[in-house]
């Protein structure tokens, strides 16, 4: 911690806001002006935009995460979570990875906390479901998924190889729809290497309670969207729910009902449930209220932006919807990030802060390896693309946008080599307990059975 008497800025947050405010802050502040502090459960932030192509092995996990010391060297990085602010003192508690929790003052605060998976009181769902927030999960599903091909290979119970070769995704937005693209492709791939398992002998299934899949890009695309997936095999089921997964027994409300070790959950986010400790302004679905300029209603120290917080979009606006906000998204986060950090050097400094606008560039998608959909916005025209073009924009531009140029060379270096390289297929499942090897070399041996005591005597005659 600083024991400096300058003035304190404390990030709440490390990922895609909470790291471009913070450099955006420290580039325009002069030097000794004040301490940028960013508290973080994580050492790191996660590019969520590449986590489906990390699970599928496109990217090495490694190169998907940006570690925030590295990148934030003047600020101070603070390993945990902030558990409450007490506005009236303006002190945070902050409870670190070990040891006791402890308060910190701070004059400014970002409140860049962002989402967390949401999710409903499905039974089955917190022991059977798998989540895509995290490069964790990322690892996690595809070491599951190809841990299931071995499965399925190494027996002859048809039951069990049913219910292994069964993957189910709910949720049919950009993080479901690019996931079992991505899934598919990667299975599909590893299934040559199985004497045992083939494509057909498995079953994608996507799950979405709307009426669509991609909403983000348009109908149309959408539409294109769900019809090529059919084509390679995966089932859509729309406007239907999982009323429950107990034990892997997956129950859609349409009446379907299989068995599935794989159940991945991608139906939306919801803002970080923390900020209800806070004692900021929340919107009706639990985002802090925040004026144009990204100032928290009622307050002149304290900004948000990105997931976690309700922005008004003036550009939607201005075309006479009175009640349209910004949606979730990393183009959004990214360009609130920077006008956000802008706004807290100008309000640190007395001046006028500027409002965020921010019109649509539009939406790509990638779907696997060499297929996607895009939507390009420039004016009043939309370009609308599909197949292996959208691909190429899709992957151009969240490589452009990735953190830091070490982290977009590795990317570019790991797309490269994936042109000349066949896809890794290899399973990592003990990656999840990694000691369980070790320890049972390691523990005691069991103690010999006591020996009897004498042998038995004769019987009497």
């Amino acid at each position: 911690m600083s024991t400096t008497e300058r003035p304190r800025i404390l990030v709440v947050g490390g990922g895609y806001v909470g790291l471009y405010a913070a450099r955006r802050i420290l580039k325009k502040m002069r030097y000794g002006e004040a301490t940028v502090t960013v508290v973080d459960p994580r050492s790191y932030m996660t590019y969520q935009p590449f986590l489906p192509e990390a699970a599928a092995g496109s990217i090495s996990p490694r190169h998907v995460v940006v570690p925030l010391r590295r990148v934030l060297p003047k600020a101070e990085v603070l390993t945990g979570r902030v558990t409450t602010i007490d506005q009236d003192r303006k002190v945070a508690t902050i409870a670190p990875l070990v040891g006791e929790a402890y308060e910190l003052p701070f004059d400014y605060l970002v409140i860049a906390l962002g989402a967390v998976s949401r999710t409903f009181p499905i039974p089955g769902l917190a022991e059977q479901g798998i989540g895509m927030k995290g490069i964790e999960e990322a690892i996690g599903l595809r070491n599951h998924v190809l841990e299931q091909l071995d499965k399925a290979d190494s027996t002859t119970d048809e039951e069990v190889r049913r219910k292994a070769l069964t993957f189910v995704f709910v949720g049919g937005g950009f993080a479901g729809a690019e996931t079992i693209g991505e899934v598919e492709d990667m299975a599909r791939d590893a299934a040559k290497y199985y004497k045992n398992v083939s494509r057909e002998d498995m079953r994608f299934i996507l799950v979405d309670a709307a009426d669509k899949i991609l909403p983000e890009v348009g109908p149309k695309l959408g539409k294109y969207g769900k019809e090529h997936l059919e084509g390679r095999g995966v089932e859509v089921y729309l406007s239907t729910s999982m009323d429950s997964c107990v034990d892997g027994h997956v129950v859609l409300k349409n009446g379907l009902e299989v068995d599935s070790n794989t159940i991945v959950w991608t139906a939306g986010v919801k803002p970080n449930p923390a900020l209800a400790r806070f004692g900021l302004p929340l919107g009706p679905r639990g985002h802090v209220d925040c004026d144009t300029t990204l100032q928290v209603k009622g307050t002149d120290y304290i900004w948000a932006a990105g997931d976690n917080a309700q922005v008004p979009d003036l550009v939607g606006r201005k075309a006479g919807n009175e009640n349209a906000w910004c949606p979730p998204n990393a183009q959004h986060a990214l360009r609130q990030a920077r006008v956000l950090g802008d706004n807290v050097v100008s309000g640190m400094r007395g001046f006028p802060q500027k409002d965020y606008e921010h019109a649509n560039k539009g939406a790509v998608a990638g779907l696997g390896l060499h297929k996607g959909v895009a939507m390009i916005v420039m004016g009043k025209m939309k370009i609308k693309l599909k197949g292996r073009l959208a691909w190429y924009m899709h992957r151009g531009y969240h490589g452009l946008a990735m953190p830091t140029w070490n982290r977009k060379i590795r990317v570019f270096a790991d797309w490269t080599l994936a042109m000349f390289l066949k896809r890794e297929v290899v399973s990592l499942g003990a990656i999840e307990s990694p000691r369980e090897e070790f320890y049972e070399a390691a523990k005691p041996a069991p103690a010999p059975a006591a020996a009897s005591s004498a042998p038995e005597k004769a019987k009497a005659s």
